[in-house]
């Protein structure tokens, strides 16, 4: 006991039993945002989440956890930076702006993970209908379209990726070890029996799974490699053998913007520039962009119903034959704003005569795009494209940046949780500038 010299203190007294009274709504400011999030979940479509549930009124069984609640806190927690499942649950006990989400309900992490990965389809349709909303009321325009790839840090580390003598090697200890477990069990078939067999058959059907699709991923990439040497013949026979990911079969060793090497994704970000709204996401495996353009407008035509009027991309992300492409859309032609390749300083007056007569007779779409790109407002317009840039270090400020899940499915569904966070916190700013 600490001496207080006569001082007269109020001391704590943790073995006191005493009653707590907690107002919930209380304890939260009305502007909070916990409270806008909840406000935009309950504006969403929540029919095919309840659909799901097997419990019913009629029926015996335990109650599911509300489908709203669920949203509510992964949203919520995206845009406060938090991407474990488990940190999330601690957080649903000590925080005051999840207990608010709570109101006195329970949840656990694999509830909270199951949630998350689980609906990609319904996080898709979500946001298309809430950028579709957007653009209803005036906040938005979707003529004018940014794209950027960013990529991601996989659940994976470098030592997974394996050849396929590694490949092999990883299977016959796999194999060697759920024997050794079963071994275990047989000898003592005790208590927990039925969940350790559980556990044995779900970690072989695992191992399985996922050397089968390391396996694929191998192909995968011998037939690019394959394609690649055909017209870089020197540059793929310096490349060691491909290998592949036995944690994160679908993940890519990739080169970074800090110049490092890791297993990765690619993900592909469209956004409404100076509003900075995110309107559709794709995640890949691609190791660079170019060439994804295309798909790209064909994603957001086929969400919006059609494509937007202008695209705004780094240079090489379209090819010349994406900008051609592009520009005869039946749909409805997309002008393509990118810088053209620099021009070599040193060429020859001669070389410059053979360029210039090369561009004479490239298609119309060409000429007006290098025209374009060229004028003052060809590259005012091409300064609003670094409003994605600051659409990506957002999402990268919130955790996006490495991911903690595994495959191309379930990382769509991450990128889509955190597009849907980022945008219904931008509708919230736009409407209240626009009131």
């Amino acid at each position: 006991m600490v001496e207080t010299g006569g001082a007269r203190v109020n001391r704590p007294d943790r073995r006191q039993l005493h009653w707590d009274m907690v107002d919930l709504e209380g304890l939260l400011p009305k502007d909070h945002r916990a409270r806008v999030v909840w406000e935009f979940v309950l504006g969403l479509d929540l029919a095919p989440l309840y659909a799901q549930i097997k419990a019913r009124e009629d029926q015996a069984g335990r109650p599911a956890t509300d489908p709203p609640l669920l949203v509510s806190l992964w949203l919520y927690a995206t845009l406060e930076g938090v991407g474990s499942a488990r940190l999330l649950e601690r957080l649903c006990r000590s925080d005051v702006a999840y207990r608010w989400l709570c109101g006195g309900v329970s949840v656990n992490h694999h509830t909270l993970s199951d949630a998350r990965v689980d609906n990609e389809v319904l996080l898709d349709g979500w946001l298309t209908e809430s950028v579709a909303a957007l653009a209803a009321e005036g906040l938005i325009s979707l003529e004018e379209i940014a794209v950027d790839g960013t990529k991601l840090q996989a659940a994976a580390g470098r030592g997974s990726f394996r050849g396929s003598e590694g490949l092999a090697s990883y299977e016959r200890a796999a194999a060697a070890r759920v024997a050794r477990l079963k071994a275990e069990i047989d000898a003592d078939p005790g208590a927990h029996e039925a969940a350790r067999r559980a556990a044995v058959e779900r970690a072989e059907r695992e191992v399985v799974e996922r050397a089968a699709k390391a396996k694929a991923t191998l192909e995968k990439l011998r037939t690019e490699r394959a394609e690649q040497a055909e017209t870089h013949g020197k540059a793929e026979a310096k490349k060691g053998e491909p290998k592949a990911s036995t944690t994160d079969p679908e993940a890519r060793l990739m080169r970074f913007a800090d110049g490092g090497v890791r297993p990765g994704y690619n993900l592909q970000l469209a956004c409404v520039p100076g509003a900075d709204v995110i309107v559709a996401v794709m995640m890949t495996d691609r190791r660079n962009d170019t060439g994804l353009a295309g798909p790209m407008v064909d994603a957001i035509a086929e969400r919006y119903g059609e494509p937007p009027d202008r695209l705004l991309v780094d240079t090489k992300y379209a090819t010349q034959d994406d900008i051609i492409a592009l520009g005869e859309r039946p749909d409805g032609p997309v002008r393509v704003y990118t810088p053209p390749p620099s021009d070599s300083d040193t060429a020859t007056a001669a070389s410059k005569r053979k360029r210039e007569q090369r561009r004479d007779k490239e298609p119309p779409i060409l000429q007006e795009w290098r025209k374009r790109m060229a004028s003052d407002d060809g590259r005012r317009v091409m300064r609003r494209r670094r409003h994605i840039e600051t659409v990506n270090g957002n999402l990268k400020n919130r955790g996006l940046g490495r991911l903690n899940v595994r495959g191309l499915l379930k990382t769509q569904c991450v990128a889509l949780l955190h597009a849907l966070a980022h945008n219904l916190w931008r509708a919230h700013v736009l409407r209240q500038a626009a009131a």
